[in-house]
């Protein structure tokens, strides 16, 4: 069995010229991800259309294809562009992987929108919970 693929590798970002990617700015979104817990709730929330020897989790799966509509994608393929870029995104699965997961919760009915609702209200409690008790409009994200 492979080792399964979870969330986004850390990135440091630096000065200098060297290393430089074409998709930088994504990197922010990477880490309000990171931070805001996103990757671990919408992980916990899919696990149930995970298959047993599956490689990818389904929960980065749907994050990959949000980031690329980000990054100016208008369709599944377009997940090559965090592909292109594993150092800053990780592993991203492949088309066809993608591509099965949406047609598994597709046939799932409105139980998987009820999931990615739940996973993001989940977020969003913890996130106005954590600014009550800061008693501020601002999260460090970095």
């Amino acid at each position: 069995m492979k080792k399964p693929i979870g969330s986004y590798p850390r990135v440091r970002v630096e000065g200098g010229g060297r290393g430089a990617v074409s998709q930088a700015g994504a990197v922010l979104l990477v880490e309000t991800v990171r931070k805001t817990g996103l990757h671990q709730a919408l992980s916990a929330a899919f696990a149930p259309w995970r298959k047993a020897r599956a490689v990818h989790d389904p929960g980065k799966v749907l994050l990959d294809v949000a980031l690329a509509v980000a990054l100016g994608g208008d369709c599944l393929a377009d997940v090559a562009m965090p592909r292109a870029e594993p150092t800053v995104f990780g592993p991203v699965a492949s088309d066809p992987t993608v591509s099965r997961l949406v047609d598994t919760l597709a046939t799932g009915g409105t139980r998987a929108l009820t999931a990615l609702r739940a996973a993001r209200a989940a977020v969003r409690e913890s996130l106005e919970a954590s600014l009550r008790r800061l008693r501020t409009d601002r999260v460090d994200l970095l």
